[in-house]
């Protein structure tokens, strides 16, 4: 397919190519209006006073990527360490954080897995459903919760304002193939929306070929001044697992993952306050091997459970908000390796957001409480401070003390190559932050920060020797100080039409441990040293999009390498093409230790709106 290619892109590039009409982009002014979706105080990411990137639809489909996983790689600050390709299997970290120290959400329901956060990313939302990811760099936890221990990010889906019908299909090298459909009833007072979809690929090398099913429901019911809200959806997903784990030398593993989430949310209004209750359920499956054609030689089956209920409420005040939140869960793990494991927990969160000097000043403290039925309790403070410097021109800073317990998998396990550690504690850590943004600016946004965080017993599997098996301790000490930027240029005024938008996307962290001397670690300490993402957006008339997008990547304990990745799409009234190249020049590298990522990958894809 790879020699077929640039004649497509030649093609359309011909057919359609127009003089100075715009396309719809993501401009400045749109960026500042949008509400950040959080679970009590919701504000315009313009008065924000943290660090938040949003990708939106529109950014989404522009983007040379067909996962959630993909399309992260385009965020600074976010470290997303893949296994295979697609976003089979993903680890996602936040400015040098873990992928147990990241918390997941679909809508404000957090995704988190006692088993081990190599699950976080079993997500049954296909990237046609989402309205916009909001990434919260930073420390969430009295915000979201414990796992949000390094930042978070919340999946908003899409809420459809029309009926639909929509089927799709795409296809490319190493026998990719993927059929798409979804639609939706839309009536005065209801919406619901169903989306089914199907990829497959035979694999890259031996054994990484993959199958991903996934089924997403999303429904509102309008109740007078009240609103229902339903979610419900299902992955499964199956794959050759090449050295994902362990060894590159395990050469044979093989996984099958079923993931199942559902919600209920009822919001109503009671005079000017706000009050939503929401109950939640999630299921993981897990079935590993360690042998594909041979299971009885090691297996590992794991079936965890999470149900939750919430209340939130907001109270608006005369220049003041307050936001309370309360959220009972309860955790079960059935598992052949990790035994039979139960855990409650009850969480407060407080929060207050006040104005001050005709609203230029702002300050929002806060506090989660929590109580671990096997851990006790803690307490997870926190405030944040805004100041309008001058009519464009922010600046914010923020702390806040943040907490994570040990997984399942951290404390229970036991295999041949990895083994756990009862005795491990919780980990810690102090967050700062200082920044600045812009907003309102028709031709620029930025956005800049510095940040550090300083933890105290932080978990990591390390070993003396390539033979010995992989343990779980606690570092003493590990400290993350940094600098995140992003840049976002409007070219649509001062260059040709075909120029619109550039982007800047930087990160650099420096990372001091007190790790014990001679110790290889696993995870802890693979941070991305340097990360650059620059990305330039061109139209070809006004239904044509081009985006090219080159990443640099310098990891502390690896080879650094550059991808370069490119998409071309058309979107008419009925029918939307679109034909990816990802790293087009054929690159060698690895984003774990563990596993060789995929060459260059050519993939196009067609959608047509029956109605």
């Amino acid at each position: 397919m790879n020699k077929y290619l640039p004649f497509l892109f030649s093609f359309l590039i011909h057919s359609f190519t127009t003089n100075g009409q715009n396309i719809d982009t993501l401009i400045t002014q749109q960026l500042d209006e949008i509400i950040i979706a959080e679970n009590r105080i919701q504000l315009p990411y313009a008065e924000q006073s943290r660090s938040i990137a949003l990708v939106d639809s529109k950014k989404i489909a522009q983007t040379p990527a067909l996962s959630v996983a993909d399309l992260l790689h385009h965020i600074s600050g976010v470290d997303v360490r893949t296994r295979g390709a697609n976003g089979v299997q993903a680890d996602i970290g936040i400015r040098g954080g873990t992928f147990d120290q990241t918390l997941i959400l679909i809508n404000g329901i957090k995704i988190s897995d006692p088993q081990t956060g190599h699950h976080s990313l079993n997500l049954p939302v296909d990237l046609n459903n989402i309205e916009r990811i909001e990434v919260l760099k930073g420390p969430a936890a009295r915000t979201f919760g414990q796992n949000a221990f390094s930042g978070a990010i919340n999946i908003i889906t899409k809420t459809p304002q029309n009926s639909f019908l929509t089927i799709g299909a795409q296809g490319g090298d190493f026998g990719l193939i993927g059929i798409r459909t979804n639609g939706a009833v839309v009536t005065e007072k209801q919406s619901h929306m169903l989306a089914i979809n199907y990829d497959q690929s035979n694999g890259y090398k031996h054994n990484t070929d993959y199958s991903i099913k996934n089924t997403f429901y999303n429904g509102t019911i309008r109740l007078g001044n009240s609103k229902l809200s339903l979610l419900g959806g299902i992955t499964s997903r199956s794959f050759g697992a090449n050295g994902f784990y362990a060894s590159p030398a395990y050469t044979e593993q093989f996984e099958q993952i079923e993931t199942g989430l559902a919600a209920i949310s009822f919001n109503s209004q009671i005079g000017k306050s706000t009050i939503e209750t929401r109950a939640y359920y999630r299921q993981n499956d897990d079935d590993y091997i360690f042998i594909r054609d041979n299971p009885d030689v090691y297996r590992n089956i794991h079936v965890n459970k999470t149900y939750g209920l919430e209340v939130n409420t907001v109270i608006p005040h005369n220049k003041a908000t307050t936001g309370i939140g309360i959220d009972l869960n309860k955790v079960s793990l059935s598992s052949n390796n990790l035994g039979e494991r139960e855990r409650n927990t009850a969480s407060l969160f407080i929060e207050h957001r006040m104005e001050f000097y005709r609203s230029k000043l702002n300050l929002t403290p806060g506090i989660q409480l929590n109580y671990y039925s096997d851990f006790g309790m803690n307490a997870l403070p926190g405030i944040d401070m805004g100041y309008e410097l001058l009519t464009n021109l922010t600046v914010f800073g923020n702390l806040g003390y943040t907490y994570r317990i040990p997984t399942y998998t951290d404390i229970f396990y036991v295999g041949p190559v990895n083994v756990g550690n009862p005795d491990l504690l919780p980990e810690y850590a102090w967050n700062y932050e200082i920044g600045f943004k812009t907003k309102g600016i028709s031709m620029l946004h930025a956005e800049a920060s510095f940040f550090y965080r300083d933890g105290k017993d932080m978990i990591d599997w390390v070993r003396a020797t390539d033979i010995d098996p992989w343990k779980p301790v606690n570092i003493l000490s590990l400290k993350m100080a940094g600098f995140d930027s992003n840049t976002t240029i409007d070219l649509t005024k001062s260059l040709p039409a075909v120029f619109k938008q550039l982007n800047f996307n930087y990160t650099y962290i420096n990372a001091n441990n007190t790790n014990p001397e001679n110790m290889q670690s696993r995870y802890a300490l693979e941070n991305l040293k340097h990360q650059l993402r620059i990305t330039l957006d061109l139209a070809y008339g006004k239904n044509i999009t081009h985006s090219i997008s080159t990443g640099f990547y310098d990891r502390v304990n690896l080879d650094d390498y550059t991808v370069v990745d490119t998409r071309l799409s058309y979107k008419g009234e009925k029918l939307t093409l679109f034909a990816d190249i990802t790293n087009i020049f054929n690159v060698t590298y690895q984003e774990t230790n563990l596993v060789i990522m995929p060459g260059r990958w050519a993939k196009a894809g067609i959608s047509i709106d029956i109605f």
